[in-house]
C-alpha cells in the first residue's frame, strides 16, 4: 500500500510502551503526529526521541499528539526508554509502538526494500483531526528530522486550513502569508484582510498574518 497526501490514515491496534493501543481512540480530535524508527537502542532516534518528549508542550498548544514506532518488543522499548531520559535529559511522554509484526509499518508504507527489508525507514506522518494524511516526509537512516520544521508545517497547516492563505518559502509564524489565488472577490478579501495586501504581482499577494 502507498499512502499518500489526502488519503485517510489507516486505524489500527497494536501494544505500545504504554500498553495496546487503538490509534483512532489515541488521537480523539487532536492532530497526530506518527513517526518511525529502524530499531531502538539506535543513536540518532534516541536524540529524536528524546527532543520529542521536550516539545510535549508546544505539541499540547496546538492540539498534537505525539506516537512513535519501532519494530522492536515493548520490553525493549521500556529499557531503551530509560537510555534515552539519562542521555537526553528528558522524560518520554508519548507512546512508542512495538511494531513486531510489521503490521502498522505495512500500512504506513514504512518499509523501503531498498533501504532495509526488515527496518523501517524514519518517516513522519501528520494526521489531522479528521484523520487526513497532511505531510508524509522520509530521511535517511543517518540523518535526524528537524522537529521544528515539523512544528512549522502544523503551524502552517493549522493557519491555512482556517483563513484563505498559503505560507510561502521560510515561513515562521508571524510572518506575512499569501492570499490564495483562487480569492479574487475584493469586498470578500478586505473583510479577511482589513490590514490590506500588498500585490507584488495579481497571482502574489502578500498580507499579515490573520489571527
Amino acid at each position: 500500500m502507498s499512502l499518500r497526501l489526502g488519503d485517510i490514515a489507516p486505524d489500527f491496534t497494536q501494544d505500545s510502551s504504554l500498553g495496546q493501543i487503538n490509534f483512532y481512540e489515541f488521537l480523539g480530535n487532536s492532530w497526530g503526529i506518527l513517526f518511525s524508527h529502524p530499531a531502538d537502542y539506535t543513536p540518532v532516534c534516541t536524540t529524536e526521541l528524546g527532543f520529542t518528549a521536550k516539545l510535549k508542550d508546544e505539541f499540547s498548544k496546538r492540539g498534537v499528539k505525539a506516537i512513535a514506532l519501532s519494530v522492536d518488543s515493548v520490553e525493549s522499548h521500556h529499557g531503551w526508554i530509560q537510555d534515552i531520559n539519562e542521555t537526553q535529559n528528558a522524560t518520554v511522554n508519548f507512546p512508542i509502538i512495538a511494531d513486531q509484526d510489521r503490521k502498522v509499518s505495512t500500512l504506513y508504507d514504512f518499509i523501503h526494500p531498498n533501504a532495509s527489508e526488515t527496518l523501517t525507514v524514519r518517516s513522519l506522518v501528520i494526521i489531522d483531526p479528521n484523520k487526513k494524511v497532511r505531510l508524509i516526509i522520509t530521511y535517511p537512516a543517518s540523518t535526524g528530522r528537524n522537529f521544528n520544521e515539523i512544528l512549522r508545517v502544523v503551524d502552517s497547516l493549522q493557519l491555512t486550513d482556517n483563513h484563505k492563505v498559503a505560507t510561502p518559502a521560510n515561513w515562521q509564524h508571524g510572518d506575512d502569508v499569501v492570499i490564495v489565488p483562487s480569492l479574487k472577490d475584493e469586498a470578500e478579501i478586505q473583510q479577511r484582510f482589513p490590514k490590506g495586501y500588498t500585490a507584488v504581482k495579481p497571482y502574489l499577494r502578500l498580507t499579515a498574518q490573520p489571527e
